[in-house]
This record gives structure tokens, sequence and C-alpha cells, in this order.
């Protein structure tokens, strides 16, 4: 019977020569890249300027002036009310006017020539202008009656129409103008000292999920609520297309502290409790388990602020398979030395 020495195995298949075969694990150098801190909110849109045009008195419509959706001017007409009564009113009132005028001349005249008392040149001032003061009044009175749009915008669907009868207050139109979106948000006062107005703010619309807004804070309330101590914020952003549409739920992300920084993948970090290692590769593809101080996350890296430096490898894959000090196989790192140059096959 032939025996087989034993001293030394095949490490490929467990033998007990060489001991267990090193662990393969991908590495990489740590990089810089541009990190930021980020906020995130809800925030409602609202419209830059919106108003609720009403009928000033009880009066039947004799015209409107816009269609539903339709973009209006600043001062351009919306509807006419009737205003035949107010119209004879103010004819009356401007004859009577011309007659004081008239007597109001007459009476100067005579006292010139010293057949009028001072008392009568002051009663007829009073009673022109007076007369004068009514004109004023009915003219007032059938402008009420034609409603004009206060600034340019978009009217929202109309309720009514033209010969109805309308109470005062009823809505007649309401114009928004959608040019700029105001943007309110809350947020924690703890992050009252990143805000100030100016700051860049991003926000995202469910209807528009892949298509970011930008805009910048415009005021941050003075005054916190006193039950949540959150603080109200209001941004502008720029709506040239008029996607946004005010009562829109935008998710809003502000970014502050830009900053150059180290960054590994994420993969490579390792938790335990509140500390974070890396295993870093060193001479002869030994790891080192090596304690750094994480920040932020961003597009599947980690900021790194102390522990490494700029150019060292670290484990990015396999971190679970490896411990401190132990020898490890670098993935692609040394195949083209292992293979070399072909040689050329020499003819038969």
């Amino acid at each position: 019977m032939v025996l087989h020495g034993c001293g030394e195995g095949d490490a490929s298949n467990g033998g007990f020569g060489k001991g267990p075969p090193q662990p393969t694990v991908k590495a990489e150098a740590a990089t810089t890249m541009r990190f930021v801190d980020s906020i995130s909110a809800v925030g409602t849109a609202l419209a830059n300027e919106q108003v609720t045009i009403a009928a000033p008195v009880t009066e039947r419509i004799i015209r409107l002036n816009f269609d539903d959706g339709d973009f209006v001017r600043k001062g351009q007409t919306l509807a006419v009310l009737a205003a035949a009564q107010e119209n004879a009113q103010l004819a009356q009132a401007q004859a009577r006017a011309r007659e004081t005028q008239q007597q109001l001349a007459r009476v100067r005249e005579l006292r010139d020539r010293g057949f009028a008392t001072k008392s009568n040149l002051d009663q007829q001032v009073a009673a022109a202008a007076e007369a004068s003061a009514q004109s004023a009044q009915a003219r007032a009175t059938i402008g009420d009656r034609v409603v004009t749009a206060p600034f340019a915008g978009w009217v929202s669907l109309r309720t009514i129409s033209a010969g109805a009868i309308v109470q005062a207050g009823t809505e007649i139109a309401r114009v928004s103008d959608l040019s700029t979106i105001k943007l309110d948000f809350t947020v924690p006062e703890t992050i009252l000292p990143v805000l100030r107005p100016g700051l860049v703010i991003q926000a995202v619309s469910a209807a528009y999920p892949g298509q970011p807004f930008h805009g910048t804070i415009h005021v941050i309330d003075p005054v916190l609520d006193p039950t949540t101590r959150a603080v109200k914020v209001r941004a502008l952003l720029p709506n040239p297309g008029l996607k946004l549409k005010p009562g829109m739920l935008l998710t809003v992300t502000i970014e502050s502290a830009p900053r150059i920084a180290l960054s590994v993948p994420e993969l490579a970090v390792v938790g335990e409790g509140d500390d974070r290692f890396v295993y870093t590769l060193g001479p002869g593809d030994k790891v080192k388990r090596t304690r750094v101080q994480t920040g932020v996350r961003m597009n599947g890296r980690i900021e790194v602020a102390q522990g490494l430096n700029t150019g060292q490898k670290v484990v990015t894959e396999g971190v679970v398979k490896i411990a401190d000090g132990m020898k490890v196989k670098v993935a692609g790192a040394k195949n083209a030395q292992q293979k070399g140059p072909r040689r050329p096959v020499k003819g038969s």
C-alpha cells in the first residue's frame, strides 16, 4: 500500500499546507467631489398676484369681455353692468353744474359793479361747488359699473353670463398672475442659521417628476409658529412655461455649504456603533482597518472628512469577507501582469 504525503496541500481545494484562499475584493482610490448640505421640505405653490373680482353693486350684467382661461391686460374691461339710471343722474348733475357756473359768473360781474354783496358771491360759489361734487359722484357711480383687471394675468373659469343679475359681492372673475410662482414652505427653527434671502432652492412637482424648478428664497417670516416652532419661508420661482399652477404641492430642496471634499463609495464604509471604518489597501495587498469621520451622502458616495488621503486605495466590495491585516486579492489588478505578453508559436 502506497501512502501519499500531505505536507503541501492545494489551497484551491482547502489543503492544509497553505491555509484558506485569499478573498477577492475590489478597490479604488479615494477621490474628491462636490458636496452640499441638503434641507428638504414640502411647499404649496401660490400665484404671484391673485384677486377675486366681485360685483360692486347689485345690477344686471350687460357685457362680459373675457372667456374661460383668457389672458387679460392691466386695465382691460372685464364686465359692464347696467347704468341707465346712473347715466340719467349724471346728465342731470352736469346740467346743474353748468347752470351754477353761469350764475356764479353773473354774480361775480354784479359784485364787480357793486350790485351784489360778498355774501351773495359766497353762496353762489358754494352752490357751484356742490353741483360739481354731485356730477363727480354720478361719474364715480357709473365707473363702479365698469369692472376692469387690476393687473395682467389669466382669468379662471367663468361662472356667470351676460344678462344675469348679480348681487353685490358676487364673483365675476378671478385673475392670477402666473409669470412667477410664490412657494411657501415651513422648516424647523434649527434651520434658521442656514437660511437667507437669495439662497437657491430646487422644487419638484409630482406632475413633472423629472423636471426640477429652480428659484431663490425671497423672504423669511420674522415670526415663528409657537406651536410647531417652525418658520414659514417664501421662495420665488420663474414660471415661463406656465407649468406650475397655484395649489400644486412641491418638494423643496435647499442646498447650503457647498464644498469639495474627499469621497468613497458608500459600500466601502463599515459602521460599528457611532464609529465608521474603511479598509485601506497597503503594501503586499494587505488591508488595514482605518477609522474615518464621514459626512453627507450624495450620488452613491459618502463624504470623508478625516482619516484618508487623496488617492489612498480602499476596499469597495467584499468588506464583509476581510479583517484587519488580512492579505487579499484585488480583482483585475494583476491580470495583465500574470498573463504577460503572448509568445509567438513556432511553426512545425
